[in-house]
């Protein structure tokens, strides 16, 4: 079993709220973690149909028959069920009630603002730090690490990274991403990734981009900021000791996963 770094604070963050919020990208590790961190919770995936029609037709029984606390897995399927545990959790008055885990998602992150704002603990899971990616066992050279990047399934079912990440574009960059951001343009939506992998490291320059993929630079906002809030993409602001500069200079774009920025380039 590999101990994730960010454990003892989920922990932590668990006694000191009612919920706990686990999100990032799809694979990243968010379930295994929070299964082994809390074994004695009980666990509901609602990404199963019939816990999905249960807590969507009755929210109120289906929060009922978890007791005293439990982990939502794909909280972001239902997230009119983010209102009832805000009243669970003011019912009950006290901490570690419930772990919820989601990707990105609008109508979530709305509903989390609006309904469990204070009332929770956010957490982020990213693929492996390079210290977790050692805990498997996995060596090699620089080349071999932004090869096969980070994402556990990797390591844990010893895949060939080249296949692991492939399947990872198609299903989720290509599948979940576009049907979030409503992108219908796939020819251009899979052009643009790819622009974006080859320019890690370099300063964003909409224009440039926006010509490149065949989209306007308002299309290439947009959809940058798609690939941050799905974890795929991340711009990092310049750091100036002037606070103004730093909020007005050009960020650079990276990718959270190495490995599947160095696939998408080939």
């Amino acid at each position: 079993m590999i101990e994730r770094e960010i454990a003892p604070r989920l922990k932590r963050l668990f006694g000191q709220y009612p919920f706990v919020t686990v999100t990032g990208p799809r694979q990243s590790g968010k379930t295994t973690l929070c299964r082994e961190t809390f074994p004695g919770l009980a666990y509901v995936n609602l990404e199963a149909p019939d816990n999905r029609e249960f807590a969507e037709s009755d929210p109120r029984g289906f929060l009922a028959r978890l007791g005293e606390g439990a982990i939502l897995d794909e909280i972001q399927r239902v997230p009119d069920l983010v209102s009832y545990l805000q009243v669970v959790a003011d019912e009950k008055g006290r901490n570690g009630l419930f772990v919820l885990t989601g990707g990105e998602h609008f109508k979530l992150s709305e509903a989390i603002g609006q309904s469990l704002a204070g009332r929770t603990g956010l957490l982020h899971l990213l693929p492996f730090t390079l210290g977790e990616r050692e805990q498997t066992g996995a060596r090699g050279t620089l080349d071999e690490v932004l090869y096969s990047g980070f994402y556990p399934r990797i390591f844990d079912q010893d895949i060939e990274p080249r296949q692991a990440l492939g399947d990872y574009f198609e299903t989720y960059v290509e599948r979940d991403v576009r049907q979030l951001g409503e992108i219908r343009n796939v020819a251009n939506f899979r052009r643009f990734i790819r622009l974006c992998a080859g320019r890690v490291g370099q300063l964003v320059n909409s224009g440039s981009l926006g010509s490149d993929a065949g989209v306007s630079h308002t299309t290439v906002r947009n959809w940058l900021d798609l690939l941050e809030r799905s974890y795929i993409a991340f711009r990092l602001p310049p750091f100036y000791a002037n606070l103004r500069k730093r909020l007005v200079k050009t960020p650079k774009l990276f990718f959270y996963d190495v490995g599947l920025a160095a696939y998408l380039i080939g």
